[in-house]
């Protein structure tokens, strides 16, 4: 099983992550209910098993929690796949959601690169701040070392535009850690990622 654990804990928050890249059980809290829905759907259509608990300062707002969730959760995949061996590495999805296209692609390169439009947003969803989307993308690509393309091609509703990321993401990086039988040892002809 690959699985990846890690805790952390700072003056704003304290965050335990653990995933298990190839399934499991979701546990998801973070205070902000609609982040716990766009957590669980990634996971759930990634077919990751998920657990992530936040004690944040959300009496300021919600962007450290969501910050240090995507640092962690990035971590936390990048352990979880350790050497790379055998996986497919790279992950392309496009997601319909209702009036909505998204559409994320990622490279599992270990070179962090983030290019994400998604644009224009309700400043709020529920409790939860829009501008975090992008701070979350960020945060899980620099430390899972990902290039990570997310897009929104088109698109009226907000909830739908951010639901449509979240289950793309999971899609694309499910194919990306998925071991292919073809592929012996890094799949870099630099033979390291």
């Amino acid at each position: 099983m690959r699985i990846g654990k890690i805790s952390r804990e700072t003056r704003e928050t304290k965050v335990d992550v653990e995933i298990n890249l190839d399934g499991g059980e979701n546990q998801i809290s973070t205070g902000i209910g609609f982040f716990d829905h766009m957590l669980n759907l990634f996971a759930a259509h990634g077919h990751f098993g998920l657990k992530v608990n936040c004690a944040g300062d959300l009496e300021v707002d919600g962007h450290h929690s969501v910050e240090d969730i995507g640092i962690c959760l990035g971590t936390a995949i990048k352990n979880a796949l350790g050497d790379k061996r055998g996986i497919n590495r790279y992950g392309t999805f496009f997601l319909p959601m209702d009036e909505s296209l998204a559409f994320v692609s990622l490279d599992i390169s270990g070179r962090p690169f983030l290019v994400c439009e998604l644009g224009e947003l309700a400043p709020m969803i529920g409790n939860f701040d829009t501008e975090l989307v992008e701070e979350f993308l960020r945060a899980f690509a620099f430390n899972a070392g990902l290039t990570l393309h997310a897009k929104i091609l088109y698109g009226k509703n907000s909830h739908h535009k951010v639901e449509g990321i979240f289950k793309a993401l999971g899609h694309a990086l499910r194919i990306a850690v998925d071991i292919n039988e073809k592929v012996q040892g890094v799949p870099s002809t630099k033979g390291i990622l």
